[in-house]
């Protein structure tokens, strides 16, 4: 449904996107994870066709973007991380509006965008002005403008992003539920663990490059043949991280905001005289214990725990 092949992306020298690859199947659901800065929005405006690839192909449903970017259009549901609405439009007058946009005849508007409404539970504040929804709401009406022209392909930045627990919860049923319509669906999020939940296969972008792809379960898998050891310490934890770098049985020691994560070989004797260590050297620990594999766990230990800069 979904094929991306050699993608590149260059700024000059910088590449923001250096020979990208993976495929979504129909029907299924693609996490696109990695820091601020890897690459994933460049690629997601590349398929939606807002930006021209330096190289590479993206194919949609047979149709090769680079042949047919019109047609690929067509195809295809975009997100953005950050959008605009406009605040003067009650709900139906928006959606109305986008209708037009896509070329929708003006009775048959209401057919469509009327469903659209129902699936992102919006159908109460159809005369609501948009300025006056919540966050989670206006995340919720573009997801239905996005669908209006009923595309094969869903690329959705970030839809969660800045949510509150409760809207997270209800824009993860309703991706469920265009998954049971057949909806192909390209997601990219920081929530780990709801991405998990959610999605078919996933992929880890580090740099513009794909350092692991595969399904759910085939990364889980990576992640516990790791002995991931997490310790998190009173006040400053750069003590803890200096001495947790010295111990020969610790490597990839790597600080997260408020816990410091590393991988370790050996049995819980080392870990108990690891421990024993730290508190005889005065380091406040408040937790010390071994992970289950997790992609929290594995998106730490691949990126190093990093964020730069938002590309």
């Amino acid at each position: 449904m979904l094929m991306v092949e050699n993608l590149v992306k260059k700024y000059g020298k910088f590449k923001a996107v250096d020979g990208l690859s993976f495929e979504i199947e129909q029907g299924h659901i693609y996490g696109f994870v990695g820091p601020n800065g890897a690459g994933k929005t460049t690629t997601m405006k590349i398929i939606a066709g807002l930006l021209r690839p330096t190289s590479g192909r993206v194919v949609v449903s047979g149709t090769d973007l680079s042949r047919d970017p019109r047609e690929v259009k067509k195809k295809i549901g975009y997100m953005p991380d950050f959008f605009g609405v406009y605040d003067d439009l009650r709900v139906d007058e928006y959606m109305n509006f986008y209708a037009g946009v896509y070329g929708i005849p003006r009775q048959e508007r209401e057919k469509i965008t009327n469903p659209l409404l129902e699936l992102v539970d919006l159908t109460d504040k159809k005369e609501a002005y948009v300025d006056s929804l919540s966050r989670g709401m206006k995340q919720r009406l573009c997801l239905a403008r996005s669908m209006i022209h009923n595309p094969d392909v869903l690329i959705l930045d970030e839809p969660a992003s800045g949510l509150d627990p409760r809207a997270r919860i209800e824009m993860k049923e309703i991706l469920k539920e265009l998954k049971d319509m057949g909806k192909t669906i390209l997601i990219s999020s920081h929530i780990l663990p709801e991405l998990a939940e959610v999605c078919t296969s996933i992929g880890i972008i580090e740099q513009g490059k794909m350092v692991v792809s595969g399904t759910v379960e085939e990364i889980l898998r990576k992640a516990s043949r790791k002995k991931t050891l997490r310790v998190k310490v009173l006040g400053d934890m750069e003590p803890a991280v200096k001495y947790l770098q010295e111990q020969p049985s610790l490597t990839g020691v790597a600080a997260g905001s408020d816990y410091i994560d590393a991988d370790f070989d050996g049995d819980g004797a080392v870990l108990a005289g690891i421990l024993k260590g730290m508190v005889a050297g005065g380091i406040p620990v408040v937790s010390f214990a071994e992970l289950e594999g997790s992609l929290e766990s594995i998106f730490m230990h691949i990126t190093g725990g990093g964020e730069g800069n938002a590309v």
